[in-house]
């Protein structure tokens, strides 16, 4: 039965980590029970990992082309992986499927994390051999021991919310076609088969529900992914945008986005990039290229965004709240970061690894749909999205609890001085209109001429008089036959006509 995923994004550390991926040209009894007991125990949460047999590597990387496996040896290694999960206790074990890759065989082991840590196995395949629990420490599995083994006997019976149970749903909750557009999407070979293969087959191969055949519940990330209404198993599991009108507080629209978790982030983003973001463009008398930038880059929005979904707990009842004002973005969620992340890191580094995860299946569904590159990488990335458009450095804010999350993004402003404004009109517009226009009315077609984008809001703290204001001296620039708006208020933009008058 085919994995989930798409074998050749797996084969490449596209759709999962290099720490989660162990390479073995032939087969090695010793070592891959070793990795397989690691990965089950899943120390960090990481949500297990993959065992390729038929693939040799070099410092944890894959050699291409694969070395591959002789067919008469399939159904060997099969049967051996089942007798070696044997050893391995409590009992586990993982979903096993041999792939034709490059016209060589391999097998692929799906070793995911277990339910009944803490797991060990055979430290040897003596018979008087002592056992041990491993774990994953970077490409490696080695014994726990000192405080790793402190650690993992900490996590005994600590299953991750998104990997648990749910008792208050059942299979039938799931839509199939949701599953199937996810699987045709991240272009696992599960598609095809899963139109032969009976409902609770197919869950079962996707690991999004648990139990026996005459008891057989879903998984809470089955649920969050692939039922149409996810709000009616968990409380308040989607995402809130506040539109503010303006600084006041007072003036704003709300939004909700709800349904399957990829769906929301998806609409949301969509959302946010046809409302909020534009490009500016600002020419230069000294060179012929033009300097062009973002208020908001899209990419840092993305990765806060993506962020939120991942590390909320969706065991309590808050939305992720979106509170877009003026001049900057909010993204706040609920918890904070797991300790030892606290506010102090979070203010200093740019680059912040967690050693645990609250959710560890959550991600793998949203890498598998390139809505994230992996763990770790979303300051980074941020930080040097921001960076290059040349934006304000993001805010990052807990308090000393770690009770919230919360992420700032602030826009990027070309600030203009009255004498720049004037100067600007003076050289291009008054000479080209041929008007005499009053201060704010300059003001005004000035910073438009600069960005054809620029909202009412935008017009009002600039200048630094009201939005009513703003919209009178709008008018009458209109009534005169100097400025038109093209194509509706939201998403269109301003035109200056190009016309005499004396």
């Amino acid at each position: 039965m085919a994995l989930p995923v798409n074998i050749k994004e797996l084969i490449h550390g596209n759709s999962v980590e290099w720490e989660r991926l162990e390479f073995k040209k032939g087969w090695n009894p010793e070592e891959i029970v070793h990795t397989m007991c690691a990965f089950a125990n899943d120390i960090n949460n990481w949500g297990g990992g993959y065992i390729v047999i038929g693939i040799d590597e070099k410092d944890g990387m894959p050699i291409f082309p694969p070395q591959g496996i002789e067919q008469n040896q399939l159904d060997k290694i099969q049967k051996d992986t089942l007798n070696l999960a044997h050893q391995i206790s409590p009992n586990y074990f993982p979903k096993i499927q041999p792939y034709n890759y490059d016209g060589k065989n391999i097998v692929v082991l799906w070793c995911y994390a277990g339910d009944h840590r803490v797991y060990t196995a055979p430290s040897t395949q003596g018979k008087k051999s002592q056992r041990h629990p491993y774990i994953r420490i970077g490409s490696s599995s080695i014994i726990a021991k000192g405080s790793n083994l402190d650690r993992l006997n900490e996590l005994t019976a600590r299953i991750p919310f998104d990997d648990r149970v749910n008792q208050n749903a059942t299979i039938r909750d799931f839509d199939l076609g949701l599953i199937r557009e996810y699987l045709y999407e991240v272009k696992s070979d599960l598609f095809e088969e899963s139109l032969k293969m009976g409902f609770e087959d197919l869950c079962r191969a996707m690991n999004i529900a648990k139990g026996p055949d005459e008891f057989l519940m879903p998984v809470n990330v089955g649920l969050l992914f692939f039922s149409k209404q996810p709000e009616k198993f968990f409380s308040r599991p989607w995402i809130e945008l506040v539109w503010h009108q303006d600084e006041s507080g007072r003036k704003f629209k709300e939004y909700y986005f709800k349904g399957p978790l990829h769906i929301q982030l998806r609409d949301t983003l969509s959302f946010i990039k046809s409302h909020f973001i534009g490009e500016q463009v600002i020419k230069h008398s000294d060179r012929a290229e033009a300097e062009r930038f973002f208020n908001f880059p899209y990419e840092a929005i993305e990765e806060v965004l993506v962020n939120a979904v991942y590390h909320k707990s969706y065991e309590k009842g808050s939305p992720i709240e979106v509170q877009v004002w003026p001049d900057k973005i909010e993204f706040l969620s609920f918890p904070g970061p797991i300790p030892p992340v606290n506010a102090k890191m979070l203010s200093t580094e740019h680059r912040i690894v967690a050693r645990e995860y609250r959710n560890r299946r959550i991600g793998d569904f949203l890498k598998e749909l390139d809505l994230t590159e992996g763990r770790g990488t979303g300051f980074p990335t941020i930080y040097k999205v921001m960076k290059r458009n040349a934006s304000p450095e993001p805010i990052f804010k807990t308090d000393e609890q770690n009770v919230y999350f919360l992420a700032v993004l602030l826009k990027r402003v070309e600030e203009i001085t009255d004498d720049k404004i004037n100067e600007k009109l003076d050289d291009k517009l008054g000479v080209k209109l041929g008007v005499k226009l009053g201060v704010n009315e300059d003001k005004i077609l000035s910073l438009i001429n600069k960005d054809n984008n620029i909202t009412i809001v935008d017009l009002s703290r600039r200048i630094g008089i009201s939005t009513t204001a703003i919209e009178n001296n709008i008018k009458k620039l209109k009534t005169r036959g100097l400025l038109e708006r093209v194509g509706a208020d939201k998403s269109g933009y301003w035109r200056i006509k190009d016309v005499k008058f004396i």
